[in-house]
């Protein structure tokens, strides 16, 4: 049964989605957005769209009406209007946010509805869900799990070795916001940029700190089950100093708005990048303490003669391979979905869930 999709926002992200869909047998798509500009890139391909204030509730159920499912690709403070809208259309709904507040309003909407809706549905929270949530169902006893997320320039060449590859204000959050995680136990709030690490893989070392959202549900479901699971963004070594120089030091954490334009001033946008996802477990199988890791390195490539950047391929991958499993009946239709809730082999071997395979998801045993 092929699906008519509604995806509301013609940035990076939205495009790649409608893209990916656009090129499937199995859907048709419509991309909504208030950007005229943003939308006729889009029809120039051929893709259908339409222009719609996403601030204007009735109008965007109106514009939603007849589609089988929406996925917001929309700024994380629409996300409760977005969601709201389309419970009242009747659709399906899907999002990338990041944000826990957002996440929120979105649960209390699925409440009574009679469709699924699935937040928080990218790479991170999103695939790495998928991904840690998978490692952790292979422990008898699980001790811990910590996942580790970057989306990098593949060439550095400022002090922060970072340039901007997807929402600015997403990235802002995850630096300033409170962190979900479990520690000792017990579901706790943690600071961000602390629990420094540093790992290497291919030779390149790396930092890892915390940052807020990546986790999503995961620490409601194994609260109880681990003693310690924890969400970390990974950069190259110096970034986390900077930032706390410019978040603490100059109190740009409490100016959001001059932050997000010193970012965009000063840091250009890449489609030059890599995404790392660096998931560890620890615990027992059959009484002996072991260790498992999921790596999965993704790369900029070119899908329907088009080149697109690492990011937008692993989040609308992250979002579109959910999507095809609600889609085929592999995931329930009604009310609220976690991501944990879905099967990493099975996503794995979705139409859209195959670009990570590209990525080469290996699984490293060893013995403690």
């Amino acid at each position: 049964m092929s699906w008519n999709i509604c995806v509301i926002g013609a940035g990076k992200i939205g495009q790649m989605i409608a893209s990916l869909l656009h090129a499937s047998s199995n859907y048709s798509v419509t991309v909504a957005d208030r950007d005229l500009q943003a939308l006729s890139v889009l029809n120039r391909q051929g893709i259908a769209t339409r222009q719609i204030d996403v601030s204007d509730d009735h109008e965007m159920a109106q514009g939603m009406a007849g589609f089988d499912a929406v996925i917001s690709a929309a700024p994380f403070f629409l996300t409760p209007n977005i969601a709201r809208a389309a419970k009242i259309a009747g659709a399906h709904y899907f999002d990338l946010t990041e944000d826990v507040a957002a996440t929120n309003a979105v649960r209390e909407l699925a409440a009574d509805s009679k469709t699924a809706f699935m937040p928080q549905c990218g790479l991170a929270p999103g695939f790495v869900g998928i991904a840690g949530a998978s490692l952790a169902a292979e422990f008898d006893e699980l001790d811990s799990l910590h996942m580790r997320v970057g989306a990098l320039p593949l060439y550095p060449t400022n002090a922060l070795k970072y340039n901007l590859t997807w929402s600015t204000d997403g990235l802002i959050n995850e630096y300033c916001n409170p962190c979900d995680a479990i520690v000792n136990g017990q579901r706790v709030k943690t600071a961000p940029l602390e629990d420094y690490e540093v790992l290497g893989h291919d030779g390149v070392e790396y930092e890892c700190f915390n940052t807020s959202g990546g986790l999503g549900t995961l620490p409601e479901t194994l609260e109880g089950k681990a003693q310690a699971v924890s969400y970390r963004s990974i950069r190259y070594p110096g970034h986390c100093d900077i930032l706390k120089l410019l978040l603490k030091d100059l109190g740009l954490e409490h100016r959001r708005d001059l932050l997000k334009d010193i970012f965009e001033t000063a840091l250009p946008r890449t489609d030059q990048d890599v995404v790392l996802v660096y998931c560890t477990a620890k615990g027992r199988i059959d009484g002996a303490l072991r260790e498992k890791s999921l790596i999965n390195k993704s790369f900029a490539r070119t899908l329907n003669g088009q080149v697109w950047s690492a990011i937008q391929v692993t989040t609308a991958a992250g979002v579109l391979g959910v999507v095809d499993l609600m889609r085929t009946g592999g995931l329930p239709s009604t009310g609220f979905v976690r991501q944990e809730q879905v099967a990493l082999a099975d996503f794995l071997n979705t139409e859209f869930g195959r670009l990570y395979r590209a990525g080469d998801v290996t699984e490293q045993n060893k013995a403690a």
